[in-house]
């Protein structure tokens, strides 16, 4: 790992430490602390969605033209101030345009950071890095939502100023930490730079690949992400009779699961065809539904159910472990020459979309139609492996599976075939 991939690397575990202080309390400090009540808690959590959704279609293309780097540095900039500013808002206005701030600037950092690891790593260290940024990531927000719950009172507007204001001075260490970054210079596009930026949004939707990627990444986010804490949460409340503090439990259970499976899976998946990676992911999440429902639906004990409950997150955090070294390695793989920053973006945008909708649909359901809710998210984890089946047929090998051009690159370097096979075993 060079010097710029470590800095890299501190930037994504700094921004989550930062991040995990505020999230799991900003409904609480919105709608009680500050007294704006649940609507406009729940248009802050929708203006972070829309703010990401309008911002990501224009960071694909900046990142192509200036570079991850100078883009990044934007985005922390201005998530630093929607930080500040919204732990000093009172007023539901400046609440809402703080957190468009805060959005924005969050939303640009993922492709900016995902480039830049691009842009630093090859095809051989691609996996191992971006399983690194997604271990970090979570044990990040982890620690920090450990901290805040300790340093947070729902009594005081000030303990909430702190945590913002924590926050903020992440994302402001954060940019000097990224400008001491000299990351390689990515290849520039081929012909007229205006005109090849331009018409990369067309090229992307050219690539069958890429758009079936992007069909299959939605699905993974809203049957899954886009659950946590809307539907699968109301679910476990109203079917299972899970108590809040179960839900937290869930929700270290998942954090855990990925901290400690992450590198025990990235061996596996580095020897295996993205594809069928990605189609196990869908079997492991049906699994993980078909546990939700015994604990909601059975008619087992409460300790049963709970532990049901628990499992199922875990379940959930075992397909996550497997996909942090997958998806994100085959969108840049699939990037061509110079436009890995509009690929990332596209991704990070079908990532936003999915995670605004996710919600909005699973919420109602997982609340009331209890049956119904889990027999459909059952058939959309199942949809993912046939989406990552069809997938795999519109890679090349070495696309679906990189360990081929290394095999191939020391069978050339001058070892027969037969020579490899017999060292392998």
């Amino acid at each position: 790992m060079g010097a710029a991939m470590r800095r890299i690397h501190v930037g994504n575990a700094l921004s989550a430490f930062g991040l995990g202080f505020t999230v799991p309390y900003l409904y609480v400090y919105v709608a009680q602390v500050r007294g704006l009540g649940s609507v406009t808690a729940g248009l802050v959590l929708a203006v972070f969605a829309v703010a990401a959704l309008i911002v990501l279609p224009f960071a694909g293309r900046a990142i192509v033209r200036r570079g991850p780097l100078p883009v990044l540095l934007a985005a922390l900039v201005t998530a630093a101030l929607g930080a500040l500013s919204l732990g000093l808002s009172a007023s539901a206005a400046t609440v809402l345009l703080s957190a468009a701030a805060l959005g924005a600037g969050q939303a640009v950092m993922q492709p900016a950071l995902a480039t830049m690891i691009v842009d630093c790593s090859t095809t051989e260290t691609r996996s191992r890095a971006f399983a690194m940024q997604f271990f970090l990531q979570n044990l990040g927000l982890g620690v920090g939502g450990l901290i805040g719950g300790h340093l947070v009172d729902t009594t005081s507007a000030s303990s909430f100023t702190v945590l913002f204001s924590i926050e903020a001075a992440m994302f402001l260490v954060l940019v000097a930490v990224m400008a001491t970054v000299r990351a390689p210079r990515a290849p520039q596009v081929s012909g007229v730079p205006g005109q090849a930026a331009g018409n990369s949004w067309k090229q992307l939707l050219g690539n069958r690949a890429m758009v079936q990627l992007c069909v299959l990444g939605f699905v993974l986010f809203f049957a899954c992400y886009g659950q946590f804490e809307s539907g699968l949460s109301a679910y476990g409340v109203e079917a299972a009779g899970i108590s809040t503090s179960t839900l937290g439990t869930a929700l270290a259970a998942n954090t855990l699961v990925i901290v400690i499976a992450q590198f025990a899976v990235l061996r596996f998946v580095e020897r295996r065809k993205r594809s069928r990676v990605i189609a196990s992911v869908g079997l492991i999440w049906a699994v993980a539904w078909a546990v939700a429902g015994y604990a909601g639906l059975g008619h087992g004990s409460q300790a049963m159910a709970t532990a049901a409950f628990i499992s199922t997150y875990a379940l959930f955090g075992l397909g996550e472990a497997l996909l942090s070294p997958t998806l994100a390695p085959l969108v840049a793989d699939l990037a061509p020459t110079g436009l890995a920053g509009q690929y990332n973006s596209a991704f990070a945008l079908v990532k936003q979309l999915a995670l605004a909708i996710g919600p909005a649909v699973g919420g109602p359901l997982g609340a009331s139609l209890h049956a119904p809710y889990i027999v459909a998210f059952l058939l959309f984890s199942l949809g993912i492996t046939v989406l990552a089946v069809r997938l795999g047929r519109e890679l090349t090998d070495v696309q679906n599976q990189p360990a081929l051009a290394r095999s191939r690159v020391v069978t050339q370097g001058g070892a027969s075939a037969d020579a490899v096979a017999a060292a392998k075993a």
